[in-house]
C-alpha cells in the first residue's frame, strides 16, 4: 500500500475567534486525511488561540503580531509534509480540495500544483479548470495562471523540498507580500500542474489586511502595492521574460513610480 504523503496546512491567524471554528471545520471535512494542520497564532489578543486548541492540530503562537509573512515562513520552517498549502482563516475551500491537489502533484510529479479560485468580491478574476494539464514554459505557466497580476499564492500545493530549493519566502513587514513570492515560485517550477475540481474561494472581508480604511494603514498598502509592481518589473528584466497583459519596459516602471 502507498503512503499517502503528508500535506502540512500553513493557517495564519491574527485575531480571527469569528473565522477559526469555521476555517478548521472545513479542514476537518476534507477528504484528505493525510495533513498537518498548523494554525500560527501571530499575536492575537481574542480567543482565537483557544478555539484552535480545541482541534486536533498543531498551534503554533508568536509572541507579538509580525505580520501575514512572518506567519507563513514560521510555517514553512515548522512543516512536517512533503507538500504545502497557505490558507487564509477567512477563505474557504471545497471538501477534496486536497484530494484532487495531491492526486494531480504527485502523478505529474510537479513541483507546484494550482488549484482554480473563486474571487467572491471581483468575479472576472475567477478562475476554473476543466482538465488537469501539465505546463513547462514560461510563458505558458504565466498565462495559464495568470499569476503575473494576480499572485494569490493560497491556490498553490507546493513541493516544500522545491520552496527550499529555491529559497523562497514571503518577505516580511510587507502588507502586498503574495506576488513577490508566487511570481518566482511559478518561474522556477520545472513543471507546474493545473487541477480541476479544486477550489479555493477567496472572500474580502471587513477590516482586512486589504480593506482598513485608517490612513497609516491606507498609505502603507499604497506603498507595498507599489513595491510588488517594481518587483514584477525587475524580476521579468532579470530573467528575459514578458508577463502577458502587463508592459514590462522602462516606461511601465516610470508609470509605477510616478502614478501610482
Amino acid at each position: 500500500m502507498i503512503k499517502e504523503p503528508v500535506v502540512s496546512v500553513v493557517i495564519p491567524v491574527y485575531n480571527g475567534e469569528q473565522y477559526v471554528k469555521s476555517c478548521l471545520d472545513d479542514m476537518m471535512s476534507q477528504t484528505y486525511k493525510n495533513l498537518d494542520i498548523m494554525v500560527i497564532d501571530d499575536g492575537s489578543t481574542d480567543k482565537s488561540a483557544d478555539i484552535a486548541r480545541e482541534y486536533p492540530i498543531r498551534l503554533i503562537q508568536h509572541e507579538k503580531n509580525r505580520g501575514l509573512s512572518a506567519a507563513r515562513n514560521t510555517g514553512i520552517d515548522a512543516t512536517k509534509g512533503e507538500y504545502i498549502h497557505f490558507m487564509d482563516v477567512d477563505d474557504g475551500i471545497n471538501p477534496c480540495y486536497y484530494e484532487k491537489m495531491v492526486a494531480a502533484i504527485t502523478e505529474t510529479d510537479a513541483d507546484v500544483a494550482c488549484s482554480g479560485i473563486i474571487n467572491e468580491p471581483k468575479p472576472h478574476r475567477t478562475m476554473l479548470y476543466d482538465e488537469q494539464k501539465v505546463f513547462s514554459g514560461i510563458d505558458d505557466k504565466l498565462k495559464i495562471t495568470n499569476v503575473g497580476k494576480w499572485g494569490f499564492s493560497v491556490r498553490y500545493l507546493f513541493k516544500v523540498e522545491f520552496l527550499k530549493k529555491h529559497h523562497l519566502r514571503f518577505e516580511e513587514g510587507r502588507l502586498i507580500e503574495d506576488l513577490p513570492f508566487s511570481l518566482p515560485a511559478v518561474y522556477f517550477a520545472e513543471k507546474l500542474v493545473v487541477v480541476p475540481g479544486a477550489v479555493y474561494t477567496y472572500i474580502l472581508r471587513e477590516n482586512s489586511i486589504m480593506t482598513r480604511k485608517d490612513k497609516k494603514h491606507r498609505q502603507k498598502r499604497h506603498t507595498d502595492r507599489r513595491y510588488a509592481m517594481e518587483f514584477r518589473h525587475h524580476f521579468a528584466r532579470q530573467h528575459h521574460f514578458k508577463i502577458p497583459g502587463v508592459p514590462t519596459g522602462r516606461f511601465s516602471l516610470f508609470f509605477v513610480k510616478w502614478f501610482t
